[in-house]
C-alpha cells in the first residue's frame, strides 16, 4: 500500500495560510559609527536587510559586518548571553545584542545601535572597558581568610548562607548596570553598580573575612553613597540581578556593621 502523502494545498488548490509565506522581513538598523582615524565626529549609517524577525540583534550586526561592511566594529564571545561582551544601547535602552530577538523591538521602524554610555568610544560599539574593571578590582572580588595555609578541607557553608548572596553571583560583568546610571555617566570616578554588586557577593560570604575592609573602600567619596537609587540598574541588568536592593544592602551593612 503507497505511503500517503500530506497534500499543503487546500480543496481550493490553495496553499494553506502561512506556509508558503517568507519568514523573512526588511529591518534597518540605525547604527553609530565612530572611527578616530578618519572623523573626531560619530556619524549614524543605515542598514537594510532581509532577516528572520526571529532572528537576534547579534545576527543582524553579524549579517552587516559579513556581507555588507566589514568595517563594522564590535565586540561579541559566546552568544549566548554568558559572557557579557556584547552589550550595548538598543533602541535607548542598555542590552545584550545576542538575547535581543528583532520581533521585540518594534522591527517596523529603524532599530538605532549604539555604544553603552559613560565609557569612552574606542571605534563604533566597542568602549574601553578598562575604568569599569579597575573599580571592580578595587573591590577584591575574591575570597579572603585570614588563614594563610591551604585548607586541608572545604570550607563549609550552609545552604540558608548561600542563598544569602545567591542572586549577586549571576553577575556577568556586563557593564549594562555601571553604564546606565546617571550618576556614573556624569562621574566616572563612582565605583558603579557593577563594583558594589561584586563587592556584595563576598561581604556577605560566610566564608571571607575581608567584609569590613570591603565596606571601608565602598565609604569612600566614590563609592556606595553615590547611589540615588534611581532603579536603572535593576531594568539594565540581563540576568535580573536586583542590584538596587544589593546596593540598599551595603548600604545598611556600612550603618550597622552587621553583615
Amino acid at each position: 500500500m503507497a505511503t500517503p502523502v500530506l497534500d499543503k494545498a487546500d480543496a481550493a488548490g490553495q496553499p494553506e495560510p502561512g506556509f508558503a509565506d517568507s519568514p523573512y522581513i526588511t529591518v534597518t538598523f540605525r547604527v553609530r559609527r565612530f572611527n578616530p582615524e578618519v572623523s573626531a565626529e560619530a556619524t549614524w549609517e543605515d542598514f537594510q536587510m532581509e532577516i528572520d524577525p526571529k532572528e537576534r540583534v547579534l545576527d543582524g550586526l553579524h549579517k552587516i559586518k559579513w556581507d555588507l561592511d566589514g568595517t563594522l566594529t564590535f565586540r561579541r564571545s559566546c552568544a549566548h548571553g554568558i559572557c557579557g561582551s556584547d552589550a550595548m544601547r538598543i533602541n535607548g535602552r542598555n542590552r545584550l545584542a545576542c538575547k535581543t530577538l528583532i520581533k521585540d523591538i518594534n522591527p517596523e521602524k529603524p532599530i538605532t545601535i549604539e555604544p553603552i554610555k559613560g565609557l569612552t568610544v574606542l571605534k563604533d560599539l566597542v568602549v574601553d572597558m578598562e575604568p569599569f574593571f579597575q573599580a571592580y578590582r578595587d573591590v577584591m572580588p575574591f575570597l579572603i581568610t585570614k588563614d594563610t595555609n591551604e585548607p586541608t578541607r572545604e570550607r563549609l557553608q550552609s545552604a540558608e548562607d548561600r542563598a544569602r548572596f545567591d542572586d549577586t553571583t549571576k553577575c556577568i560583568l556586563c557593564a549594562a548596570c555601571t553604564s546606565s546610571c546617571p550618576v556614573f555617566w556624569n562621574d566616572g570616578q563612582y565605583f558603579g553598580p557593577a563594583a558594589i554588586v561584586n563587592a556584595h557577593r563576598f561581604i556577605f560570604d560566610s566564608r571571607d573575612e575581608a567584609g569590613e575592609q570591603r565596606l571601608e573602600i565602598l565609604n569612600d567619596k566614590d563609592g556606595v553613597w553615590r547611589c540615588r537609587t534611581t532603579f536603572n540598574c535593576t531594568d539594565a541588568c540581563p540576568r535580573g540581578i536586583e542590584v538596587t536592593k544589593a546596593i540598599a544592602e551595603v548600604k545598611r551593612a556600612l550603618i550597622t556593621r552587621r553583615f
